[in-house]
């Protein structure tokens, strides 16, 4: 590192500027497609009707986090246009083409990605309420001052990038301390590989491992987690320790990360939360290069980039205190443009995976019908069926779906689904893996409980079935629509 310039860090920069606009390209098509049968004009949980209650007080108002829809009133339509101007924008950098303009250019394209994707996560409710929705909004801000391909990038900027990843891995690690015995024990992944909202296709693999492996993965994780992160920032050593030592430190804590994150997207289907920490953590890697040849930085870039680090260091006071407090926060955020957040995830692991199946039948009499069931892209179903890899893809409702039978009570949204199953509404069909009726109204639709195992070895090579499940309750009886 020399100065104002991270001139080791070239390779990190390019990774970093496209990579982020490679998930910002996913969640503008994740949104195009699920937000309005979702949250559209006729979704499950109207954003204009969110909108309109936070319109009829001030302090309703503040209580969304800044939204172009504040100030354009919301259509289904506008919503389409913003995401397509979104994938372009994330298109052309994932390409280099800002890049290669002065650094303002990339600054105002990732600001124009963070702020439109602010737009569709404010106005989102519970369909946007996971951890890593803030996590890319946070990325894209910095990533807009990460400057252009003929200079090296700011060194301020790099070292807040460390400082994303410290929140988001050491964050992760105090949750789980503090949280479940299970994480102090030892056997979290025990479970886990079974109960995770979405497995993938070797999830059922990673859950009949050994169960020593199970642990030695527990100690890896806290290892990664709660050690690794304070070593992101040894390349400050440079400036009084001479020598490769240093950037060899800080890419070894950024490898370990990188290949932690690997093996959670080999085993799950986390959306972009690993996908955004493999390409963050390679902030860390530095490689050695000759400052000679490289472009200066431009005075007026070194004072906006400066000004963000000053920023910087006035918002994370509350994370910082966030990390070590009796009562640490999980995926907070502390101002309303979501900057300097508290991260984490599964503080407690679930032991038992408990499914909700909706069913629905053609036939008059409720009970002496023959009932077939809806299934889902992502969500575990049909026994027989190996889960597919979706990530870093977002399928939203049934992620929701797996947090369904954890609550006290079913959820408004559950409700206007089962209602828009008994419509045969065609956008809320479209976000189903099977319409059991192929597109005709169902009579009766109602939600059965199931609890789900994956099969062991045996039966899967005698029944090929990849999970066992056996009934629970009926959670909502069979219904109508009137």
């Amino acid at each position: 590192m020399d100065g104002f310039a991270a001139v080791d860090f070239g390779l990190a920069r390019e990774v970093l500027q496209r990579g982020i606009a490679a998930l910002f390209l996913v969640a503008f098509v994740s949104s195009l497609n699920q937000f309005r049968p979702l949250l559209g004009e006729h979704g499950l949980l109207p954003a204009p009707a969110l909108l309109q209650w936070a319109s009829t007080s001030k302090a309703r108002g503040r209580m969304l986090q800044p939204t172009l829809f504040r100030h354009i009133s919301y259509t289904d339509r506008r919503l389409a246009m913003l995401c397509w101007a979104g994938i372009v924008i994330a298109a052309l950098l994932v390409a280099g083409v800002p890049q290669m303009a002065p650094p303002w250019v990339p600054m105002v394209c990732f600001l124009l990605l963070w702020f439109g994707y602010m737009s569709i996560s404010s106005i989102g409710q519970t369909f946007y309420g996971f951890g890593w929705e803030m996590l890319l909004l946070e990325a894209g801000f910095l990533a807009a001052f990460l400057g252009s391909r003929d200079q090296p990038p700011p060194t301020v900027v790099i070292v807040l990038f460390w400082w994303l990843v410290f929140r988001l891995e050491f964050g992760a690690g105090m949750i789980k301390i503090r949280g479940g015995r299970e994480w102090r024990d030892l056997t979290a992944l025990t479970y886990h590989h079974e109960t995770q909202p979405m497995p993938g296709p070797l999830s059922r693999q990673a859950h009949l491992l050994p169960r020593w492996f199970h642990k030695a993965e527990v100690v890896g994780n806290h290892f990664a987690q709660l050690v690794v992160p304070f070593f992101l920032f040894a390349p400050l050593l440079s400036f009084w320790i001479p020598g490769p030592v240093p950037l060899i430190i800080g890419a070894a804590a950024g490898a370990i990360v990188i290949v932690t994150q690997l093996w959670l997207i080999l085993t799950g289907n986390f959306a972009w939360l690993n996908w955004a920490t493999v390409v963050i953590a390679f902030s860390a890697i530095g490689l050695p290069a000759n400052a000679a040849g490289e472009g200066a930085l431009p005075l007026y870039w070194i004072v906006i980039t400066s000004a963000i680090g000053i920023l910087y260091l006035v918002v994370s006071w509350p994370a910082l205190h966030n990390l070590f407090a009796r009562r640490q926060l999980m995926n907070a955020s502390f101002n309303r443009w979501q900057l300097a957040n508290a991260y984490g995830a599964f503080g407690t692991v679930t032991k038992e995976r408990v499914e909700i199946v909706i069913e629905g039948t053609l036939d008059e009499d409720p009970d002496a019908a023959i009932w077939r069931e809806y299934e889902f892209k992502g969500k575990p179903g049909d026994v027989r069926r190996v889960p597919r890899q979706f990530a870093p893809y977002h399928l939203r409702l049934d992620w929701l779906m797996w947090f369904l039978p954890l609550g006290r009570s079913l959820d408004d949204w559950f409700t206007m689904l089962l209602a828009r199953l008994l419509q045969a509404d065609a956008p809320t069909l479209a976000l189903l893996r099977v319409d059991p009726f192929e597109g005709r109204r169902p009579r009766w639709v109602r939600a059965v409980s199931y609890r789900y195992r994956f099969a062991a070895r045996e039966p899967r090579r005698r029944e090929g079935v990849v999970w066992v499940r056996d009934r629970r309750r009926e959670v909502v009886g069979a219904a109508e629509l009137r």
